[in-house]
């Protein structure tokens, strides 16, 4: 598994993963408060996605950056309480809620996804928006009980489901194992091992290349998993490996778990086809270059394309390129 390939690269903030910025207190001993919630309701700020539609939410393109928009109730007051979803409280006292519902027309604005403009929000709006689309990516995927095939009703402010016999489902995250392999190398000379999957298609010209990826498998420690998906996608035993950094990656319901390692690029790499169609390592006068807009070239008459800009995958190449172990 590698993070998906969307956008051009921008700018990600400096010192922490884009999507791992919030200001949003989630006041969780308010979730089964009901009056308290009706309550909220009436003077809360209203942050619609749609699911069905992309993931996508209302954004607005003015003075320094790109803002959400938030509604006010009675733009949403059509959606029954058990679709409200009870995101938390911001620091002037207002809460906030999220609806999966189509986006309403409004002047001025656009529909954007999280992949595109998770980089461009402030921390608050980059918190509001990855946290709603996780909590409404998990509800439209749990419709039903695994356990006992049963219909589900929201519950808890909508951090919950439960069947028709009571049996109730929590919200899940799945780990997943995301590194930066490196050579250890200091200066421009310095290599890293980026990796293009077998399902993503070279278009327009370019083929893209991302950190190396893979879900955490039952039973397994994220550094087990971190050897494990290294050395299965491209035949290399990584070593030294170091937490850096998380963050969420709802697309359904991911936390990425960011690390780096050491490889050895003298060694041969032997790409597993079914995840990895292309693997090779790349300088940081490499990396620097596709960032200040040059062309370099990877073969077949293509040029390389980094991770998007709200990936934890450009975040970790960054730091590396920092000079940052």
């Amino acid at each position: 598994m590698t993070s998906d390939p969307p956008p051009p690269v921008g700018q990600p903030p400096v010192g922490q993963p884009p999507l791992a910025r919030s200001t949003l207190d989630r006041a969780a001993h308010r979730r089964t408060d009901q009056r308290w919630l009706a309550e909220a309701w009436r003077r809360a700020r209203v942050l619609v996605v749609d699911v069905a539609g992309g993931g996508r939410a209302l954004v607005e393109d003015s003075g320094p950056g790109t803002e959400l928009i938030l509604l006010g109730p009675d733009a949403a007051r059509d959606s029954a309480p058990e679709a409200r979803l009870f995101l938390g409280v911001e620091p002037d006292g207002v809460p906030v809620f999220a609806i999966d519902a189509p986006l309403p027309q409004i002047a001025g604005t656009r529909p954007a996804n999280l992949r595109e403009i998770g980089h461009l929000l402030a921390a608050r709006d980059a918190g509001l928006l990855t946290t709603a689309l996780a909590l409404a990516n998990w509800h439209a995927r749990h419709l039903y009980s695994s356990q006992t095939g049963l219909a589900t009703v929201v519950g808890d402010g909508g951090w919950s489901r439960r069947d028709e016999a009571g049996n109730p489902l929590w919200p899940r995250t799945d780990p997943a194992m995301i590194v930066l392999v490196h050579d250890g190398v200091s200066g421009p000379d310095g290599r890293c091992l980026l990796g293009n999957n077998a399902t993503w298609r070279s278009t327009h010209g370019v083929r893209r290349y991302s950190c190396l990826a893979g879900y955490v498998e039952p039973g397994e420690s994220a550094e087990d998993a971190v050897v494990r998906e290294v050395t299965e996608e491209v035949g290399l035993v990584p070593g030294h490996i170091r937490y850096v950094a998380s963050q969420a990656w709802p697309f359904p319901g991911s936390l990425m778990l960011g690390f780096s390692a050491l490889g050895d690029p003298a060694r041969a790499l032997r790409l597993d086809p079914v995840e990895i169609a292309h693997a090779d390592w790349f300088s940081r006068r490499d990396i620097t270059a596709v960032l200040d807009g040059e062309v370099v070239q990877v073969g077949d008459g293509l040029r390389l394309a980094l991770p998007p800009p709200s990936s934890i995958a450009l975040f970790l190449i960054r730091r590396w390129l920092d000079g940052i172990r």
